[in-house]
């Protein structure tokens, strides 16, 4: 089935779950990032009766709303990631520092936007050692990740997400796990994934400096200032851990996990 169900490594990790091994082909379209509209990328060619996996039941209403049928709502692969490693999900005592993530690009469409402002802007509110994680197009681009290595950050990527089918790093989101774990704060110049992922684990959140544009960021997601409107207390350099968590949850799906069992079911493994 459709090739994004296997970015990040998220078939991969299901399958961890479920108690098979390698990436099966996921019968449906899995969700595979934090979407604030019917959760999957703009004009996803959907296969008429095949199931639709998303991560919370807001996003199912949405996409009803649409038009759209046929969803399940399961959670987001990064909660069954803390199910496989439980040892990852608790407390890391000797965490320290901030991890950033600037809102980063795809193949597809490029960021527009001065990556000078958000080290301005990082000097303005962290205290501590900073880690920057660029996405992997923006990380083998030497002039931007020398704009953070100038600075003095530690600048990483956690890998490559993969693209139909290849290349994709199936032990991207273990990585990403055990980079955020060294940490004890999360921030980005934009609410995303990787701020939700933090923030369950308990890190202390932050969303602030110029959000940079999408090239041709299609106006049915709403931009910047739909999410604005909709979570104002999300963005903020220093959003209350109690918030977030709230935020986090509901969105991330923790009330809608299956078992095993379930995924092997649903997904036809």
């Amino acid at each position: 089935m459709h090739h994004a169900n296997h970015f990040y490594g998220h078939a991969h990790v299901m399958a961890q779950y479920a108690g098979l091994k390698g990436s099966p082909r996921i019968w449906g379209y899995l969700q595979h990032g934090w979407n604030i509209l019917d959760g999957f990328a703009h004009g996803t060619s959907f296969v008429a009766g095949m199931p639709k996996f998303v991560w919370t039941d807001s996003v199912r209403r949405r996409g009803f709303s649409m038009g759209l049928r046929n969803y399940s709502v399961i959670g987001a692969p990064w909660l069954y990631l803390l199910r496989v490693h439980p040892e990852l999900a608790a407390p890391q005592t000797d965490a320290v520092g901030t991890i950033f993530y600037p809102f980063h690009g795809w193949e597809g469409q490029h960021v527009l936007g001065d990556h000078g402002r958000i080290v301005a802007s990082i000097n303005e509110h962290e205290a501590g050692p900073v880690t920057v994680c660029l996405y992997w197009n923006e990380y083998e681009n030497v002039a931007i990740r020398q704009v953070y290595e100038s600075a003095g950050f530690r600048v990483i990527t956690h890998g490559y997400r993969g693209l139909h089918w290849r290349r994709t790093d199936a032990d991207f989101l273990l990585k990403q796990l055990k980079e955020i774990r060294e940490h004890r704060r999360v921030a980005s110049n934009r609410l995303s994934s990787a701020v939700l992922y933090g923030a369950s684990l308990g890190l202390q959140p932050g969303v602030y400096g110029d959000p940079m544009l999408l090239e041709n960021e299609h106006p049915s997601f709403g931009g910047q200032a739909r999410i604005k409107r909709l979570w104002p207390e999300m963005d903020q350099p220093y959003v209350p851990l109690d918030q977030a968590r709230e935020f986090t949850d509901t969105e991330l799906g923790v009330a809608n996990l299956a078992c095993p069992a379930e995924i092997r079911e649903m997904f036809r493994w």
